[in-house]
């Protein structure tokens, strides 16, 4: 509830133009409310469930998969469930992280976070410094991926398919074969 209320300040207002404790008012909490769940302002945009997310995806995935197939799927199923219910939310999050500078800057703490959730995931199979430094390498190339299908679809104005963005974005990166499944 507050991180709606500040996303919504922020649109409105701009993100410069928004204190924590506007946040504060808005959402009927006080400022150390606020700072209780997000440290700091930046977090009131960029906090998510995305990396435990991921992760969980791709522990479930079988390890005898391409290492990027496993991440590749991971990210689009991901994608697929953020966007579910609310794609406006994800959207104005987005939009604010593209065009505020401390954002951007923050975003890249969150895409290093996702890429250690990434690799954390895969759990013992990436245990080892050679199979860590290759699971490392194949999250940050499929997250540059996703991050060029993420900044097209808030270009779009969330009018395309998020979860095919980032499959196109992947395909682009990786060669057409790669989310191919035996079956598919």
């Amino acid at each position: 509830m507050i991180q709606a209320h500040a996303v919504r300040l922020f649109v409105e207002r701009g993100y410069d133009g928004t204190t924590v404790n506007d946040v504060a008012d808005a959402a009927g909490v006080s400022p150390m409310t606020v700072y209780r769940h997000f440290p700091t302002k930046e977090d009131l945009v960029l906090v998510d469930q995305n990396g435990p997310l991921v992760a969980a995806r791709i522990a479930a995935t079988p390890a005898g998969q391409p290492l990027v197939r496993r991440i590749g799927c991971a990210l689009i199923d991901s994608a697929r469930a953020l966007t579910a219910d609310d794609d406006r939310f994800l959207l104005a999050r987005l939009r604010l992280m593209i065009s505020t500078p401390a954002l951007r800057a923050r975003h890249l703490d969150n895409h290093h976070a996702l890429q250690q959730a990434i690799v954390a995931g895969l759990g013992d199979e990436a245990s080892e410094p050679e199979a860590a430094f290759r699971a490392a390498a194949a999250a940050g190339a499929a997250l540059a991926a996703m991050h060029t299908a993420l900044v097209r679809w808030a270009q779009d104005d969330g009018g395309s398919d998020l979860p095919e963005l980032i499959a196109t974005a992947l395909a682009a990166a990786f060669g057409d074969d790669t989310l191919r499944t035996g079956d598919s």
